[in-house]
């Protein structure tokens, strides 16, 4: 039996584990949090696949049912696919701990992360990435660890390391924060319209929250750390690398991208790729290099090519400044049928977002295992086809990027959405890239702004996002020498620079934010310019935005359903639901309108509908069933089913358990010889009461009453031509 290690973060309330579970790992650690309970565990592959030259990391973090004492929904009983939540997780912890690991080490390498426990008040989305950063740092894997992580909020105006669940409900600010020792590595979150300053003394806060961790990680090392194996590094050859830098020197490789788009920057350097292969093949011959001999040199060729102008002269490759932007378009309502639709563009990068508006029944449904929200009416989802970067590949669902990347856009748009109260629709935004050429999550955000206007949500303020890359050299120590912050990234500066990060917001303050780094830190004195950076960048978009659309437009789309809210006493929702349902699933068959009634047991009903007559009819039933009681009054307008057919007219059940007589007189504007030609026993009629007996309390109506009072409210054009052996085309007939 293995000893146990144990570490605590008093601080926290965390406690870090090791030595009895999962022994043969390369690393596995406990994290508790409460009686939130995580196990993660790492591992590295000992060699290679032939001719990678890439590093394989792979997150996984699941949520067992089990964990929280409960059964898995659906016929099989067992966890299927990852849920959001979880995907969402598994890319948060990926993030920080890919840069720290070294330069040329492509063995695979796997962090599992398993729920084990949940005590429904602490999330473990924290302890996800403590417990990868413990496991890495104890394995035998060389990694440049360790990392740590904490949750920032802040509730009434002070900031809370690692919140509950319960407390975040009152938080303005949800960052996540990951750092090293001594600086910045990782955040991401959203916040209701901090202010720029206000939002570097939360990075602080969580700079500084974060020490306790990663002392005690630091203190399991040294009780029970592995010393790190020494794997083979993926170089170039020093045959090939010289052969290739002869060929295409790093001059050449800088007149290929520098001034051209970004086809003929590809097609320039294929060229010249192609070019070094040639030489390597006569002067080395065949099977004497591998094309990873060739891939590496070319990175590190163009990772000099794309920073050295910037850094020297501030001019980039498409010689645009370091903070300029790309020509910007923005276009609404370019779409006929859809609620809201835009198109916005940012050089290259181009995106149609189309909303859709909805009853609040189409909110999505959360299974929520850990707690918290358990529903959502805004979605924002991102759809990222290859011809987007003018590739064929496979056209399938969405994955983790694109999952990540609609998350990031739809959390950054959420703060500005008006109330449910106000605005009771569910709303979801589709964001089609149609080209990508670097920060296509940002520009989701501003095209879907755009489109939840041109539908007419009264949003609170318009919201834009824009991505900070950076270029830099070090010191023969490795610290930063010289850097320079560069505005709206390329998707090659993404790729070949040293930070992408993202910061959404409104004129007020962020909404929105992430950051990754290919780096091994990021200094405060860089993050506190990116920020204000990209606050500049993002006014000067907003500004281009409302050129488009200054406001929310005024009325919906004429295809969006219209809604009314209405009152009712709380105690009569039961009267208005019926058993079973029967009642408003009667007022939704006969009026064509869709009826919800709040979850909060308020007593609030919504009507959606197309139809401004469907509309009013379902308002009407519903005031006459649950406004001025549960009787039937005289003079008012109900729509009933027959419940019964005499020769001297038919029975109406006007309201549950309610009903009256039409006399086969008052069944229309002529001469009726049978109730028959007229209904049948389950049709659906329009009638109007026209008088209750004092003594015996029966209810005498009249469906031609009824039909004289709406004609006469109807265009002549619309007016119902009854005839003997017909329905009026508002009523509806039983088979």
């Amino acid at each position: 039996m293995n000893q146990k290690y144990n570490v605590t973060v008093a601080e926290l309330g965390m406690t870090f584990s090791t030595g009895s579970i999962a022994q043969l790992a390369g690393g596995a650690v406990n994290v508790n949090v409460g009686e939130t309970n995580i196990i993660v565990t790492a591992c590295a592959a000992q060699t290679m696949r032939p001719g990678q030259d890439f590093f394989p990391l792979t997150v996984d973090y699941r949520e067992k049912y089990a964990a929280a004492g409960r059964f898995p929904g659906g016929y099989f009983k067992r966890e299927g696919r990852p849920s959001e939540k979880e995907i969402l997780t598994s890319r948060l912890c990926d993030r920080p701990c890919r840069p720290l690991f070294p330069e040329g080490f492509l063995n695979e390498v796997q962090i599992i992360g398993q729920l084990m426990s949940c005590d429904m008040i602490n999330d473990a989305d924290i302890s996800m990435v403590n417990g990868a950063s413990a496991a890495l740092a104890i394995s035998d894997i060389p990694w440049g660890g360790p990392i740590a992580c904490v949750r920032v909020a802040e509730i009434d105006g002070e900031f809370v390391a690692n919140p509950t669940i319960e407390q975040m409900f009152s938080s303005s600010l949800d960052l996540i924060y990951v750092g090293t020792e001594n600086e910045m590595l990782m955040i991401e979150g959203s916040a209701d319209q901090i202010a720029e300053e206000r939002f570097i003394e939360a990075l602080e806060f969580g700079q500084k929250s974060i020490q306790p961790i990663i002392k005690a990680i630091k203190e399991l090392v040294t009780l029970c750390g592995k010393k790190k194996a020494v794997f083979p590094l993926v170089v170039a050859t020093t045959e090939a690398r010289a052969i290739i830098e002869r060929v295409a020197p790093a001059e050449k490789v800088s007149a290929a991208i520098f001034g051209f788009e970004k086809a003929v920057r590809s097609a320039n350097i294929k060229a010249l790729k192609d070019e070094a292969k040639a030489a390597l093949t006569a002067e080395l011959g065949e099977g004497k290099f591998t094309d990873v001999d060739l891939n590496v040199v070319f990175e590190d060729l163009q990772y000099k090519a794309y920073r050295q102008t910037v850094l020297e002269k501030g001019i980039r490759s498409d010689k645009r400044s370091a903070k300029d932007l790309r020509p910007l378009d923005s276009q609404v309502g370019v779409l006929p049928r859809v609620h809201g639709s835009a198109i916005f563009q940012r050089g290259d990068t181009q995106t149609i977002a189309i909303t859709t508006l909805g009853p609040t029944k189409e909110a999505q449904r959360l299974d929520a295992l850990t707690g918290g929200v358990t529903s959502k009416s805004f979605m924002l989802h991102y759809n990222f086809p290859p011809f987007s970067v003018g590739e064929a590949g496979r056209f399938i669902g969405p994955g983790r990027r694109e999952i990540g990347h609609g998350a990031l856009a739809e959390r950054s748009i959420v703060p500005v959405l008006p109330p449910e109260d106000v605005f009771p629709y569910s709303i979801r935004i589709v964001s089609e890239i149609m080209a990508s050429n670097g920060s296509t999550s940002m520009a989701s955000i501003c095209g879907g702004c755009l489109s939840l206007m041109d539908a007419g949500v009264p949003i609170i303020a318009p919201v834009a996002g824009i991505s900070c890359g950076l270029m830099t050299t070090n010191k023969a120590d490795g610290s930063i020498d010289k850097w320079v912050t560069i505005t709206d990234i390329l998707g090659e500066e993404d790729h070949f620079g040293d930070m992408d990060f993202k910061l959404a917001g409104t004129t007020k303050g962020i909404t929105g934010f992430q950051l990754d780094l290919k780096i091994k830190g990021l200094p405060f004195e860089i993050a506190k310019t990116a920020v204000f950076q990209a606050r500049d960048a993002r006014i000067e978009i907003l500004k281009s935005m409302l050129q488009a659309l200054p406001a929310p437009r005024a009325d919906l789309s004429t295809y969006a359903p219209r809604i009314q809210t209405i009152q009712i006493d709380p105690e009569k929702i039961g009267l208005l639901i019926g058993p079973g349902g029967k009642t408003i699933r009667r007022i939704t068959e006969t009026t064509g309108a869709q009826v919800d009634i709040s979850d909060d047991d308020s007593g609030k009903v919504f009507i959606y509908s197309n139809n401004a007559d469907s509309l009013n009819r379902a308002l009407s039933e519903i005031d006459a069933l649950c406004g001025g009681g549960s009787q039937i009054e005289d003079g008012k307008i109900y729509t009933g089913r027959v419940t019964g057919v005499k020769d001297f007219g038919a029975f109406v059940e006007c309201l549950p358990g309610k009903e009256g007589l039409v006399h086969i007189s008052e069944l229309a504007d002529f001469r009726v010889r049978r109730t028959e030609d007229v209904c049948k026993v389950g049709d659906s009629i329009t009638v109007k009461c026209i008088g209750i007996d004092e003594r015996s309390g029966k209810v005498r109506l009249s469906r031609k009453a009824a039909m004289a009072e709406l004609e006469a409210d109807k265009p002549a054009a619309a007016a119902e031509t009854p005839a003997a052996d017909a329905a009026p085309a508002e009523e509806t007939k039983s088979e």
